[in-house]
């Protein structure tokens, strides 16, 4: 499946764009996505990041097919305490969260599937590290549900860095 994205900040100064089939669509639980979530939603103007059930929505996609398009300059990285190798990344302009980006050599980056405003939103493939979510009560029914990171999301990771290793 072939599938162009673009995502944007709320107020439209930054636009990110994918193609190409995700590597996965989750929604985190983790104690890091929650913080950041609250980190984020802190700030002045913030758009929501976390679910109602605590959760924050990404889509996984390969670096090489993912790119700023505009307001490069405006992104701002945030991390939730200093020698973390994980960036949440918002629009300076309006304090949207739009990527998660890591500062190692991981091959993917993390768009916040509610910052999509154009092109087929892929469905929640899975949700991962559950046994942390603050509402387990109101977790997505019909979704695969793990409590850590699964050998299923994993593989996923794999399988892409694979593909990206021998040029498909």
């Amino acid at each position: 499946m072939t599938n162009e994205v673009v995502a944007a900040c709320a107020c439209g100064k930054v636009e990110l764009e994918a193609t190409g089939a995700p590597i996965a669509t989750a929604i985190c639980y983790c104690n890091a996505c929650q913080a950041g979530g609250h980190m984020i939603e802190a700030l002045p103007n913030a758009p929501k990041v976390l679910n109602d059930d605590g959760g924050t929505d990404y889509i996984l996609y390969r670096k090489d097919r993912a790119r700023v398009t505009k307001g490069a300059e405006l992104l701002k990285p945030l991390k939730l305490r200093d020698g973390s190798g994980t960036n949440r990344v918002i629009a300076a302009c309006c304090n949207s969260a739009v990527m998660l980006t890591f500062d190692g050599a991981q091959h993917w980056l993390d768009f916040y599937r509610n910052r999509i405003v154009k092109g087929s939103v892929p469905p929640v493939q899975m949700l991962v590290c559950t046994k942390t979510a603050p509402a387990p009560d109101k977790l997505p029914k019909g979704v695969r549900n793990y409590p850590g990171h699964s050998f299923p999301f994993i593989g996923k990771l794999l399988r892409a860095r694979l593909a990206m290793a021998f040029g498909l």
